[in-house]
């Protein structure tokens, strides 16, 4: 197995690579069971659209609003609309579940000497939330939003801000996202990328391609060579 070398930070997505985001909905008790992962599934397709289709509008709104946005639009498309759902599951939202491997590798991580960040659609105040409500405190050198440039992935400006942040080139970054689509661009932009495979999705067919494949972030640590000087 290559490993990757010169890295010297570890750049991780958040929802859906670091935070489970079917778990708002899977916490919920108001939502039937039989409708859990139909809703978790037309949500994030949604919200994810949208943050597409507001970027090539250029009529940006935060996270936050999409997310909200595209949960009235799931809830209504299955016939759950109601105002008191509505608030229980955007309350989860805001405390998503890291999956279990996380800490643990963010702690390996940093024990090597990897800076780590967060590079993420994401409002600060969404972040910071999930970062607590999952134990997750001090474990980022850096933790950034796309609300600093205010557009979404993939938009270059969002790869370019972390270089900026960091202080670092595209090459000594390792870039990890469970969704194909970041994974892609962030290699076409330059970025080492690890692909935390999550869903079991099929390769896409866009510019780059991540050069490591993986199906949970506690296999990244092995993949990475001696921290770059």
């Amino acid at each position: 197995m290559k490993t990757l070398q010169g890295i010297r930070a570890c750049v991780f997505d958040a929802y859906g690579t670091l935070f489970d985001f079917a778990s708002a909905a899977a916490r919920c008790p108001g939502v039937p069971d039989e409708q859990r992962a139909a809703l978790s599934t037309l949500w994030r397709d949604k919200q994810l659209q949208y943050t597409w289709l507001r970027s090539l509008q250029g009529l940006h709104a935060d996270f936050w609003q999409v997310t909200a946005d595209a949960l009235d639009f799931a809830l209504e498309s299955l016939g759950l609309a109601d105002p008191g759902l509505r608030d229980q599951l955007l309350h989860l939202y805001q405390t998503l579940q890291a999956f279990p491997e996380v800490a643990e590798t963010l702690r390996q991580l940093r024990a090597a000497g990897f800076k780590t960040a967060i590079l993420s659609n994401g409002t600060p105040s969404m972040l910071d939330a999930a970062i607590e409500a999952s134990g997750l405190q001090g474990l980022f050198d850096k933790v950034l939003s796309v609300e600093a440039v205010r557009v979404f992935k993939t938009h270059p400006k969002v790869y370019q801000y972390a270089l900026q942040e960091l202080g670092l080139r595209a090459e000594q970054i390792s870039f990890q996202s469970s969704n194909g689509w970041d994974a892609y661009a962030a290699s076409a932009f330059g970025m080492r990328v690890v692909w935390c495979n999550r869903y079991g999705q099929r390769p896409e067919r866009l510019p780059g391609a991540p050069d490591h494949v993986i199906g949970n972030l506690a296999q990244l640590p092995p993949l990475l060579g001696p921290v770059a000087a």
